[in-house]
Order: C-alpha cells, then sequence, then structure tokens
C-alpha cells in the first residue's frame, strides 16, 4: 500500500549517530548553519501517525536531518537488522543544539501562554536572542510569513506532530538563501519552562521517560502510550522485514 512504502522510505531516511564524536559534530553543525536545514525526530507515535498516512510520512521523510527518537525505534530497527546508533532524543539534544549556538539569534514557534513567554525568559536569562515568538495556534502561512523575514537562525517549532514537521518544511522554502536551522521540537518549550519535570536520570537512560510521563497525565496520555505502543510493536513486526537502508549522518 501506498502509505506503507512512505512510512517504509521515512524510516529508511533516519540518519544513525554511531557515537559521541559524531554527535558533537552535529551539534557544532547545526548549531552554526551554512545552509537552511529541517531537523526532525521519528518516535513510536510518529509512525502510528503516518501508518495510515503517506502524507504525514512524507512530512518527515524531507526533512534535512531525520533522527531515531525512543526505545520503539530502536526496537524496530534491531528487528531490521539495521544498526539504530544513539538515542536521540529532541528533549537532551535540543538544549545542546541551543548552547552551542548562544548568541545567535532565535525564534520560537510553539505552545500557549504562560508557558510561552516564561520559556523566553528563562531562555533570555541563560544568554540566548530571542528575536521572535508565536503561540503554535497559527495557520500554517502565519509561520510561514514571521519565519520569511526573522533573522533568526535557529528556529523552534513546538506546536506537535505533525504541524510542525509540515510547518518547517515551508519555511526551509522561503529561507532557501538565508541559512538557518529549523528544529521540530515536539514539547521542548513546555520542559524549558517548566511545565511538566523531567523524569529521573535512571528512568531517561533506561528509554523509560515516557512511562513518567504517563503516570503523571494518564488521561491526556493513555492513548498515545498505552493504546499506541501497542499498536506500534504490532505494525513493528510488519515494517521490520521492508527494512533496507544505508546509514548516515547527516
Amino acid at each position: 500500500m501506498e502509505e506503507r512504502s512512505a512510512l517504509v522510505e521515512m524510516i529508511q531516511r533516519i540518519c544513525v549517530v554511531p557515537g559521541r564524536q559524531e554527535l558533537e559534530a552535529l551539534i557544532a553543525d547545526l548549531a552554526q548553519p551554512d545552509r537552511t536545514r529541517v531537523i526532525a525526530f521519528v518516535n513510536a507515535h510518529a509512525v502510528n501517525l503516518a501508518w495510515h498516512r503517506a502524507e504525514i510520512a512524507e512530512t518527515f521523510r524531507v526533512a534535512d536531518v531525520l533522527l531515531r527518537d525512543g526505545k520503539g525505534m530502536d526496537f524496530l530497527m534491531r528487528r531490521a537488522g539495521v544498526p539504530s546508533g544513539m538515542n536521540m532524543n529532541g528533549t537532551d539534544l535540543i538544549p545542546q543544539i541551543l548552547r552551542r549556538a548562544k548568541g545567535s539569534p532565535v525564534a520560537i514557534y510553539g505552545t500557549a501562554d504562560p508557558w510561552l513567554s516564561t520559556a523566553k525568559e528563562t531562555l533570555e536569562r541563560e544568554g540566548h536572542d530571542i528575536v521572535d515568538h508565536r503561540d503554535g495556534f497559527c495557520a500554517d502561512a502565519d509561520y510561514v510569513a514571521l519565519a520569511k523575514d526573522s533573522p533568526a537562525r535557529i528556529i523552534v517549532l513546538a506546536m506537535g506532530m505533525p504541524k510542525q514537521e509540515r510547518v518547517a518544511a515551508m519555511i526551509r522554502e522561503v529561507r532557501a538563501d538565508r541559512p538557518c536551522t529549523i528544529i521540530c521540537g515536539g514539547a521542548i518549550v513546555d520542559f524549558i519552562a517548566g511545565r511538566h519535570p523531567r523524569a529521573p536520570l535512571w528512568m531517561r537512560e533506561r528509554g523509560l521517560e515516557w512511562a513518567f510521563r504517563l503516570g503523571r497525565e494518564p488521561r491526556r496520555l493513555f492513548s498515545r502510550y498505552v493504546i499506541g505502543n501497542v499498536q506500534f510493536l504490532l505494525r513493528a513486526q510488519q515494517l521490520a522485514p521492508r527494512l533496507v537502508r544505508k546509514t548516515g549522518t547527516s
């Protein structure tokens, strides 16, 4: 089926980061962009969203740097007999990119107040130059118009899947001649603002942050993390035999 083919192609585009040296090189490259690129993260939820909708798979597939996020994707790739590399959790990676990019103009589009304003103030106290911010509930075209004329060299989108990936691709088109890194960040702005606490380190190291979040917000996240994880494991069994891929880091 078309949507399965698109999903397989999406997963085949994941960039494997083998170790710390390659990770440091990737962070440095993204923090000081010499061209416009989109960075996005593929986790179990992304696969579930794209399972029946080829157009969603396409929004991920066209990202310039597509990274593996979570134990579910590690399971799928190992099941397929291909390397999965380091876990690229956006909640950990994005702050590292921002720290390396400190001093560069940054735009934040996503979440809502008071969390958006709190995150902006937090980043500014840390020395970041926040040149633009907007909540995550505008039309796609509004963000494109804002980003087109923004001086930002780092643009963080925190409006959830698949809207942020769709908007990122649109912004890339209008910023082709003005280098910037466009990051699809999910809930990263809420984490920066302190709206959601991080899981204990031992849970993060074992890929169990999803369980921590589920325990704190069971009603909101039950469908995604309980039903969704079961769906993903069943789908992974079908996807694994179809995955034949090359590895790379960018």
